[in-house]
């Protein structure tokens, strides 16, 4: 134990509840000399990604939260319960000066232990929709930061004093990417334009198979650097074809090296990409399964011209067409990258909030 100043974050179930939080956390530690900890769920990714940044990280029981029937529900319902009582001992003992929320479903029961404890909640939701975590800790929170204006509509007016617009944190190591590093850490010449594949930290099966389909037309134009996933068996590497399970702190220097990126519409890729100014072609996770918001955050990405979005029945066809139109504009692609999406210093303006709330500024 020690006397100085500890702050609790909180958040996870995947990646893009988890980075963007790990940028603040940075922040943080450079804004106020603290004590950092993680609180996620004790199965799965959280505790390795987590740890991997230097975070101390307690793990308790999750319960996924659906909006759809299903008898998980029943169970999860009590391991829900046991997130709480195994999250109000944390907090009791590590009596950290403020929690604050990354989202995902492993954070509404400390976010409700801190509160239980009048331990100040400070929270950021990614998406231009709040999803359900959010919209439960919204009892919990004193300040809850949203990446666009536009999200204050999807709450009631009577919460809308908690809210202020931050844009989404991107981790810092964005912000000095390298190029050459990434065409070094792939093996390619400076000369050779790069199309990079991203499926989210899980890979994505029908992003998998579209590239696939698409393959002989995508690499006529570029070296086609593919992400797919650990879990989604391996993709044999040919002539212009460089499949990769997961890029882990190589990932801001391979972006910084492409010409055009392909992914998912998560929150956290589309935020780390803009940040490098690259150019996107969106294909958003929809249908039974989602709520929506990959389409929402690749629509308000469209409508700012810095992407295009392929939310409606996409072919290997329409994406071999899309990405020969793009790589034969090199004024679109441009025009692309200049297209603002929001302030870009929200990793730090958080983390300057929190320093503040907890007596660290």
């Amino acid at each position: 134990m020690t006397d100085m100043v500890s702050v609790a974050f909180t958040g996870g179930g995947t990646g893009g509840h988890i980075y963007p939080g790990l940028a603040v956390a940075a922040w943080l530690g450079k804004l106020m000399p603290c004590r950092i900890f993680w609180i996620g769920s004790g199965a799965g990714m959280d505790r390795s990604i987590v740890e991997e940044a230097g975070i101390e990280f307690f793990g308790i029981p999750a319960g996924k939260l659906r909006r759809y029937f299903s008898l998980k529900n029943v169970s999860d319902v009590f391991r829900i319960g046991a997130g709480f009582v195994a999250a109000r001992k944390i907090l009791s003992r590590e009596k950290p000066a403020v929690l604050f929320s990354k989202g995902g479903f492993v954070s509404v029961p400390p976010c409700a232990a801190a509160a239980s404890l009048k331990i100040p909640v400070f929270a950021h939701e990614s998406d231009l929709s709040p999803g359900l975590a959010t919209r439960l800790n919204i009892r919990f929170t004193g300040k809850l930061f949203i990446p666009y204006l536009k999200t204050a509509d999807f709450f009631p007016p009577g919460a809308r004093e908690k809210l202020e617009v931050s844009g989404n944190p991107v981790r810092p190591e964005f912000f000095s990417a390298d190029p050459a590093k990434g065409r070094a850490f792939l093996g390619l010449s400076a000369g050779e334009r790069v199309l990079l594949v991203l499926g989210g930290s899980q890979g994505s099966r029908e992003i998998n198979s579209l590239v696939q389909g698409a393959l002989k037309r995508l690499t006529s134009r570029y070296t086609v650097v593919h992400q797919t996933g650990e879990n989604e068996g391996a993709f044999a590497p040919a002539e212009r074809y460089k499949p990769y399970p997961y890029f882990r702190d190589e990932l801001p220097h391979v972006i910084a090296a492409a010409e055009l990126v392909i992914c998912r519409g998560g929150a956290g890729t589309l935020w780390e990409c803009a940040s490098l100014r690259k150019p996107m072609v969106i294909i958003p996770l929809r249908g039974s399964g989602t709520r929506g918001d990959q389409v929402e955050n690749a629509g308000i990405f469209e409508e700012s011209g810095a992407a295009v979005s392929i939310a409606d029945d996409p072919s290997p066809e329409k994406l071999s067409e899309l990405v020969d139109s793009l790589a034969a504009d090199e004024g679109r692609r441009k025009a692309m990258s200049l297209a603002g999406i929001g302030r870009t210093d929200a990793a730090r303006h958080i983390a300057e909030a929190i320093a503040r709330k907890a007596g660290g500024v």
